[in-house]
C-alpha cells in the first residue's frame, strides 16, 4: 500500500527532492526509532524547510540558542515539551538531558507522525557534549522495545550549520555512527532556481547577483530591496556595500566564519581566504602569500575545507596538486572588493568604491564565476543538447603543448558517462571554453579548442565523439554561428541558453 506523503507547502520553493526524502523518512511505518541528520551552510534554508515539515504533521520543533547555557537550555526545551503535550509552561521540572530527550520522544510518539526536530545542535554540544551518547542509548532502547503493529516509532532529525561538527556526528567511533537513515546536506539553489526565487527578469543581472551571493535563499529577505532589476549597481551599493545593512559583506563574512567552533584565529583565516581570492591555489602558494611555511597553513586549510568555505578541485585527466578555490561568493566579494577599501565604504563612498573596483569584479569575481556556471550547466543541463546524453565527471584540466612550449588551460571538460577521472585513455565527451569578457567569441576560440582536442588525441585519449563547446557572456560572431549550424560537434552556449532560454 502506497503511503500518502505530507504535501510540500507552497511557500517552500524548489526542494522537491529534499522534501520527498524527509517526508518518506517521516511516514515510514517501522515501529523502531529512526534518526535523520540535516546539515548545511547558514542561509541555505534548513530551518525553513524543517519548520514547514514539522508544521505539516504537528511535530515538535526546538532550536538551540548560541548564547544559552546548559541549565537555561534544559529548561527551555522542557517548556517546549510541556507545551507540545498541552501542559502549562514550567510544569516539567527536568534536570538532565536524558530526561528531556526521553520525554520529548515519548510526547511526539503520541502523534501519527511522531517527529522531533532539534535545530542548531552544535550550540548545545558546546556545553552538553554528552547529548550524542544519550541519543545513542535512547535509540538503542527504542530498537529493542519496538513492537510490530504498534505504529511508527519516533522520528528524530538533528540539524546544524557548523558543517564540521555535523559531519563528525556519524564518523569514526562517534556514538551515532551507523544509526542515521538520512544524512541530508542541504546546498544552495542552483543558478537557475536562484534567479526564479529572486524573480529577476534580466539574466545578466541574475548572473551578477549569483556571483556575489550565490544561491543561498536566506539572502533575499535581507537584500531584496531595492530589487536587483532596478539596477545592479544601485542594488549592490545599497546592500553588500552599505555598512548599515545586515548583509554588508564584511559583517556577513565574519558572521559566516563564527558558525564553526574550530575557527578561532579569525585574522589567520581571513588572511588565508584573501590569499586564495587573489589567486593562491595551493598550500605552498597560500603559505608564501602569508610569509608562513606550508605546514603552518595545512591545518586551517583543512578546517576551511571541512566547513565548506574552500574547495579542492582535482584535474580531471592528470594526477597533480588540486586547485584550491573559494566556495562562497560573498566571501570572495568581501576579500577582493570590500576589504581593500573598507575605510572608504564605511565613510559612505560606496558608489566611488564600486567604480574603482569594477575591473577587479569583472576579472576576479564575474569571470571565475561564469566558468563555474559553465561547468554547472554542463553537469545539470547539457545532457539535453549532447548526443551522448548525460555526461560523466565534469571539471577542468591542463593540456601540455610541446610544439608551442606552452600549456592550455581547459575551463570545462566532461568525460563520457562511466569514465573515471585520471584513468588512462578515457573517452572525452566535451571540451569547453568559458569567457565572461565583453567581446563576442569567434572562430579563433574554436580553433584553440580544435588544437586541444588534437593534442589529447595524440596523447591517447578517445576524442572521436568529443563535442567542442564555447560559453560566452556576450554572444558569438555570425560566422561562428553559421559554423555551428553546419557542424554536429560544436555547441554554442550564450547567456539565454545558460538560463534555459
Amino acid at each position: 500500500m502506497k503511503r500518502s506523503l505530507p504535501a510540500k507547502p507552497g511557500d517552500v520553493v524548489d526542494r522537491d527532492r529534499e522534501w520527498d526524502l524527509l517526508a518518506e523518512f517521516l511516514t515510514d511505518r517501522d515501529p523502531a526509532m529512526r534518526l535523520g541528520i540535516v546539515s548545511g551552510r547558514r542561509r541555505h534554508g534548513k530551518s525553513y524547510l524543517l519548520q514547514a515539515l514539522s508544521e505539516q504533521v504537528g511535530g515538535l520543533y526546538v532550536t538551540a540558542v548560541r548564547e544559552e547555557g546548559r541549565l537555561p537550555a534544559i529548561q527551555r526545551f522542557s517548556d517546549a515539551v510541556a507545551a507540545h503535550a498541552g501542559l502549562r509552561p514550567g510544569s516539567l521540572r527536568l534536570t538532565d538531558w536524558r530526561d528531556v530527550l526521553s520525554n520529548a520522544l515519548d510526547v511526539t510518539a503520541r502523534s501519527s507522525h511522531p517527529l522531533l526536530v532539534i535545530d542548531e545542535l552544535p550550540y548545545l554540544l558546546q556545553h552538553s557534549p554528552e547529548i550524542p551518547g544519550l541519543l545513542q542509548q535512547l535509540y538503542d532502547e527504542r530498537q529493542r522495545g519496538s513492537r510490530s503493529g504498534a505504529g511508527p516509532g519516533p522520528r528524530l532529525i538533528l540539524c546544524g550549520s557548523a558543517m564540521s561538527v555535523m559531519h563528525e556526528l556519524l564518523s569514526g567511533t562517534k556514538p551515532l555512527r551507523g544509526r542515521a537513515v538520512v544524512d541530508l546536506r542541504l546546498g544552495a539553489f542552483d543558478y537557475r532556481n536562484s534567479r526564479d526565487f529572486w524573480k529577476i527578469a534580466d539574466p545578466l543581472t541574475a548572473l551578477k547577483v549569483h556571483a556575489v551571493l550565490g544561491g543561498a535563499p536566506g539572502y533575499r529577505p535581507v537584500a531584496g530591496r531595492p530589487h536587483p532589476d532596478d539596477g545592479f549597481e544601485a542594488w549592490l551599493t545599497r546592500t553588500l556595500l552599505d555598512p548599515g545593512r545586515a548583509v554588508y559583506s564584511r559583517t556577513e563574512t565574519e558572521y559566516l566564519l563564527r558558525e564553526d567552533p574550530r575557527i578561532t584565529q579569525h585574522t589567520l583565516y581571513y588572511d588565508i581566504l584573501t590569499a586564495i581570492a587573489r589567486g593562491a591555489t595551493t598550500p605552498s602558494k597560500v603559505g608564501a602569500a602569508l610569509e608562513r611555511p606550508r605546514n603552518a597553513v595545512a591545518h586551517p586549510l583543512g578546517v576551511l575545507e571541512s566547513t565548506g568555505y574552500i574547495r579542492r578541485e582535482q584535474d580531471i585527466l592528470r594526477s597533480r596538486h588540486p586547485v584550491i578555490t573559494l566556495a562562497d561568493p560573498v566571501i570572495r566579494f568581501n576579500q577582493l572588493i570590500t576589504l581593500p577599501q573598507a575605510a572608504a565604504v564605511e565613510q559612505g563612498f560606496a558608489e566611488q568604491v564600486w567604480q574603482q573596483a569594477a575591473p577587479t569584479f569583472n576579472s576576479k569575481v564575474l569571470g571565475p564565476h561564469f566558468e563555474d556556471l559553465a561547468r554547472e550547466f554542463t553537469r545539470r543541463y547539457a545532457h539535453t543538447l549532447l548526443p551522448g546524453g548525460l555526461p560523466g565527471p565534469v571539471g577542468t584540466t591542463e593540456v601540455a603543448d610541446q610544439a608551442a612550449r606552452t600549456k592550455h588551460e581547459v575551463d570545462v571538460i566532461a568525460l563520457a558517462a562511466g569514465e573515471r577521472p585520471q584513468a588512462p585513455r578515457v573517452k572525452i565527451a566535451l571540451l569547453g571554453e568559458a569567457k565572461a569578457t565583453a567581446a563576442r567569441r569567434g572562430t579563433g576560440d574554436l580553433e584553440r579548442l580544435e588544437r586541444i582536442r588534437a593534442l589529447l588525441a595524440d596523447q591517447g585519449y578517445d576524442t572521436a565523439a568529443t563535442i567542442l563547446a564555447l560559453y560566452s557572456l556576450h554572444g558569438f560572431y555570425p560566422d561562428l554561428v553559421d559554423l555551428a549550424d553546419r557542424r554536429d560537434d560544436l555547441l554554442l552556449v550564450d547567456l539565454p541558453a545558460l538560463y534555459g532560454g
